[in-house]
């Protein structure tokens, strides 16, 4: 299984996602957002994963780096080539594809439960979120779970030779080390959204076994949903 994964420059790992795609057999290519050039073709890949990005989707200084990954999207499903996105990757796709992104004045920063609409594909955590924007899921997608700020996931199925979308708007892939990086680097950032740094690093030092076997468990489901 071949990988493409997308990612800003420095906060590249995939964490308890990319273990699973390996662990079933996936090999992986990163490729940076804000140099994105021609992969190749992408028949190619079995599979791009779209990562977080401290970055916003509605920024319009970078239009030009949303629409390259935005058409990049689009080109991978038109050639049957399905793709999964986490958190600014989720709403990259949603905004690829036809739906839109806004900022809120308050995120969810920290660990949070969420309904469930799907259980297998989105179920109900709690999951590690980081974000202060929503998204609304484009035309013909289903939302598989939400909070009170919006969407926290959706699919789009694959169709014929079309490929399809899972998308989460929470980090199944964070792992703790990850996890104190970005709490070292955004501190104001995740106090302004009502979060103590070292209370969140704390706790997901303490659930990285369970976050490691939950995210495990929603790979193996989008890849069976994904075929």
């Amino acid at each position: 299984m071949q990988v493409l994964v997308v990612a800003d420059r420095g906060d590249d790992d995939a964490g308890f996602v990319g273990e699973r795609l390996a662990q079933r057999g996936g090999e992986l290519r990163t490729v940076y957002r804000d140099a994105l050039s021609d992969p190749g073709p992408l028949a190619r890949f079995d599979l791009v994963l779209l990562l977080g990005s401290e970055d916003a989707v509605h920024d319009k200084t970078r239009a030009d780096v949303v629409a390259a990954e935005s058409a990049l999207v689009r080109s991978a499903l038109d050639g049957g080539v399905p793709v999964l996105a986490i958190c600014y990757g989720a709403q990259l796709a949603a905004h690829a594809l036809g739906g839109s992104v806004r900022p809120v004045v308050r995120g969810e920063v920290g660990w949070f439960e969420v309904e469930s609409l799907d259980p297998l594909l989105c179920p109900v955590g709690p999951w590690l979120q980081f974000h202060s924007d929503v998204f609304t899921a484009p035309p013909g997608a289903r939302v598989t779970g939400r909070s009170a700020l919006g969407p926290q996931g959706f699919v789009l199925d694959p169709v014929s030779s079309r490929g399809g979308v899972v998308a989460w708007q929470f980090h199944p892939e964070t792992t703790p080390s990850t996890l104190d990086r970005w709490v070292h680097e955004a501190e104001g950032y995740v106090r302004q959204h009502g979060a103590d740094p070292a209370v969140f690093a704390h706790q997901t030092h303490a659930r990285a076994e369970a976050a490691r076997t939950a995210a495990h468990q929603v790979v193996d489901a989008a890849l069976a949903h994904l075929r």
